[in-house]
């Protein structure tokens, strides 16, 4: 049988990082991308296939394709959309650029890369197509609202594509993390900075005693935080289960929040929410 392949996106770093060594220890031949090259030389050095995609810049994402194409004679097995990244701020101090920019990322750029792969599933007979989403891909909180509304617009491409599939071979699927130990938050601080003008929003003093805290100060785990490597279990269960589920929960917040939604009205869930 030959060697199983997978993509996966946004490796430099926490989940992607995780994935794409526990999934080469599982015997798959991972090909770990990376925006920076210098990442992709870094992860070439720990014995990893990589090379350079950026969901931000479509000629890097078509590269990439025809690179893990030519490499395994125009097979791929799998593909795990993982990498996003985060633009704190309230919605109304969100400038249109801001949102432009994280949805070129969080979405544009994971359907661009998915639909130039799903020929290749197509001919091949088979394929897994894995999203990450988040607890935030269904339920909001408040500071996040442009990285919540990439989610949520993932979480709805993703199911639609799912039924859309359901006539193929190829199994479409989403994970949905809540809080796991990455880089994100440090990440999105120069977005943050270049977009949002918090000293001129009339929320200013909300910004000093809540967000600006939880990005510059130095501070322990959130509750209930999982390591990437829970990530990964369902990563793997997703891709070698026969009969994947379309939808894996990873913590215990998002299991919960799952709960809460289908329970409660929601004015109450949103109290919940607001509460912590």
């Amino acid at each position: 049988m030959a060697q199983r392949s997978v993509l996966i996106t946004g490796c430099s770093s926490g989940i992607g990082y995780d994935a794409a060594h526990a999934m080469a220890a599982r015997g798959w031949r991972v090909f770990a991308t990376c925006r920076a090259e210098a990442d992709c030389d870094r992860l070439r050095g720990e014995g990893l296939e990589s090379f350079r995609l950026d969901y931000a810049d479509e000629a890097s994402i078509a590269a990439a394709v025809d690179e893990a194409l030519s490499r395994t004679g125009g097979r791929l097995d799998a593909l795990f959309n993982n990498g996003a990244f985060a633009c704190p701020g309230a919605v109304e101090d969100l400038p249109r650029g801001a949102l432009r920019e994280i949805f070129e990322t969080n979405l544009f750029g994971v359907h661009d890369l998915t639909v130039r792969l799903i020929p290749a599933m197509r001919a091949q007979g088979h394929g897994r197509i894995v999203n990450c989403s988040s607890v935030l891909g269904f339920v909001p909180m408040k500071w996040r609202g442009a990285y919540v509304s990439t989610k949520y617009a993932l979480e709805g491409l993703t199911d639609t594509l799912r039924l859309e599939m359901r006539d193929t071979p190829i199994k479409v699927i989403l994970i949905e993390p809540g809080p796991v130990t990455s880089q994100i938050r440090a990440n999105s601080i120069p977005h943050f900075e270049r977009w949002v003008n918090w000293q001129a929003s009339p929320r200013a003093r909300q910004y000093r005693d809540s967000l600006l805290k939880r990005l510059y100060e130095k501070r322990g785990p959130d509750r209930f935080e999982l390591p990437p490597a829970a990530v990964s279990r369902k990563l793997a269960h997703a891709l070698e289960h026969p009969r994947p589920k379309p939808r894996y929960f990873v913590t215990t917040p998002t299991y919960l929040m799952n709960a809460l939604r289908r329970a409660l009205p929601t004015g109450a869930l949103d109290w919940i929410i607001e509460k912590g």
